[in-house]
């Protein structure tokens, strides 16, 4: 029960996004499609759930005096790998996500959970940790995502829901993920405290 009470924490109580205001980012800048938010969340989420594992697996051999350097390169190593994979399997999309990929080594969001909840707990529950953490930031900005393209293009994941005709472009340009994320953001906080 505590792996899914630590899941559910990173989900609605302590979402990135939504909760902490974490990663806004890659949360602004990729998000002008579902796929495009959702593609983010899940690479992000990957490398979160393996730096996570790592951090708390070498915890005890990490000088406290070189831990954030330490944490550093182990990100930015499952960061490499990821890109690589994506470059070799999804050119597509790596291209879409651009230099949002490599900014994944400095999110916030993976350093502070290797800080404060990985180097602290049990590779278990650092897994744990990882994919919460990485479902609510991954739901996030597919909300997001799907809310700005059905807004600005009348789709949702390239589904048409209304004509293009009548959609605003402004939702899909930056202005747009800023009013879009301020919205769900109240919306999430009254959901949340109701």
């Amino acid at each position: 029960m505590d792996f899914l009470r630590i899941i559910y924490n990173g989900i609605v109580r302590e979402n990135p996004t939504f909760v902490l205001l974490l990663g806004m980012c890659p949360t602004l800048g990729t998000t002008g499609s579902a796929v495009t938010g959702m593609s983010m969340g899940v690479a992000t989420m990957g490398v979160l759930i393996c730096s996570n594992m790592s951090v708390s697996a070498i915890k005890s051999v990490v000088p406290s005096a070189v831990r954030i350097p330490v944490y550093i390169v182990v990100i930015a190593t499952f960061v490499s790998v990821l890109q690589m994979l994506m470059a070799a399997y999804l050119p597509s999309l790596n291209a879409t996500l651009g230099i949002f990929i490599p900014l994944i080594v400095v999110n916030c969001i993976l350093l502070g959970r290797a800080e404060a909840f990985a180097s602290r707990n049990s590779v278990l529950r650092s897994c744990a940790d990882g994919i919460g953490i990485g479902l609510g930031f991954t739901l996030a900005l597919t909300l997001l995502g799907a809310v700005r393209e059905l807004l600005g293009t009348g789709r949702v994941f390239g589904l048409e829901v209304y004509p293009e005709q009548f959609g605003s472009l402004a939702f899909v340009l930056a202005p747009g993920a800023f009013i879009v994320l301020g919205l769900l953001i109240a919306l999430f906080n009254c959901i949340r405290k109701s």
